[in-house]
């Protein structure tokens, strides 16, 4: 085997050897940061790459996972997700708590994130805690409980600001857990069910409140019903009287045509109708206890006794011979004493009786 022989195989072997060894695959979603002679030089994407050997090396990052450090020569441009310890902070009212955070960033310049700061993940988590101390320590206890999203923005816009320069972009902030003094949960929870209590009382006069008024309002629709019902009762009973009147003169008005039309038929308003008519009215006006009437006209009831007297005198053929009844008698006296005083009154357009005749 000649010199230029081995010398061909020589260089076979290192050029092999520098391929093998130069050769890197950087996966997806990651880079690798090369350095030439221990200066940067470019970044590697992802695929395949060469690099120089004993020229070219990779730079190695050392990234947080979880609770500690992991060295590694690629760089993850994912976002990525740091949580932090809890840590103590005092409010701007003096309560001591304690607080735990989770961010949210990524990688935008890997050359940055190496060359710019020492250490990334370390610098990330101190400027993270001493800015959550920063802004808790502006709030007061009930405001850093109820303002977690006010608290949440001011801190991812100071850490953006500040890790710009780093090549890093902080997208999200979360304040993961407050865990107040233990005192202060017991008064908080004292507090709560003060005002759990107070709601209800509350809640409980708005019933009785509501109830009452409600009642009253029935009450007074029942009582203007009521009055209605009974005004239009009275109206209804008013206006039955008022029919009742006019049926009760209407029937009068019928009776007393139909009287005189009768009479009209039967050959006019003769004495001995006008003479029973009387009487009859006499025996209407005469009606009750402890009354005693006088005719007005004497010589208008001697006419009618001496009408009737006729008639029955007529009739009572047969009874002639016998005594006379108290009736007769009292008839009878009645007309002497008539007979003996004149009337009181004169008498004006009274028809002629048979006696006067």
């Amino acid at each position: 085997m000649g010199t230029g022989t081995v010398l061909f195989v020589i260089t076979a072997v290192a050029v092999v050897f520098a391929i093998v060894k130069g050769l890197r695959i950087v996966p997806q979603a990651k880079v690798m940061v090369v350095e030439r002679l221990g200066k940067f030089h470019h970044v590697a994407n992802s695929g395949p790459n060469i690099l120089i050997p004993f020229f070219d090396s990779p730079r190695v990052m050392e990234m947080r996972v979880g609770n500690r450090f992991n060295r590694s020569h690629l760089v993850d441009l994912r976002e990525q997700v740091m949580g932090f310890e809890t840590v103590q902070v005092i409010t701007h009212d003096n309560v001591t708590m304690e607080v735990g955070s989770v961010i949210y960033y990524q990688i935008v310049d890997p050359a940055k994130a190496l060359y710019a700061v020492e250490n990334l993940a370390l610098a990330i988590e101190q400027l993270t805690m001493t800015n959550l101390r920063n802004i808790m320590g502006g709030l007061t206890l009930d405001q850093t409980l109820t303002s977690r999203e006010t608290v949440n923005s001011k801190l991812r816009m100071v850490l953006d600001e500040a890790t710009e320069k780093w090549g890093v972009k902080v997208t999200r902030v979360e304040l993961r857990e407050i865990e107040p003094p233990s005192a202060i949960k017991e008064a908080m929870a004292k507090q709560m069910t003060a005002e759990r209590e107070r709601r209800a009382e509350v809640t409980k006069a708005e019933g009785d409140k509501s109830a009452a008024i409600l009642q009253a309002e029935g009450e007074k629709i029942s009582r203007i019903l009521r009055a209605e019902a009974e005004r239009d009762a009275e109206v209804a009973r008013a206006e039955g009287r008022k029919r009742a009147t006019l049926l009760d003169a209407e029937a009068k008005a019928d009776a007393t045509r139909m009287v005189f039309d009768a009479i009209n038929a039967g050959g006019g308003a003769t004495p001995e109708v006008l003479a029973l008519r009387y009487m009859e009215t006499l025996q209407e006006l005469g009606k009750g206890d402890n009354k005693m009437f006088v005719p007005y006209e004497a010589t208008a009831a001697l006419g009618s006794i001496a009408t009737l007297k006729e008639v029955f005198a007529k009739e009572g053929t047969t009874k002639t011979q016998s005594a006379p009844g108290a009736a007769a008698l009292s008839a009878q006296s009645l007309t002497r004493t008539l007979q003996t005083q004149p009337p009181a009154v004169p008498v004006r357009n009274r028809p002629a009786l048979p006696s006067e005749e």
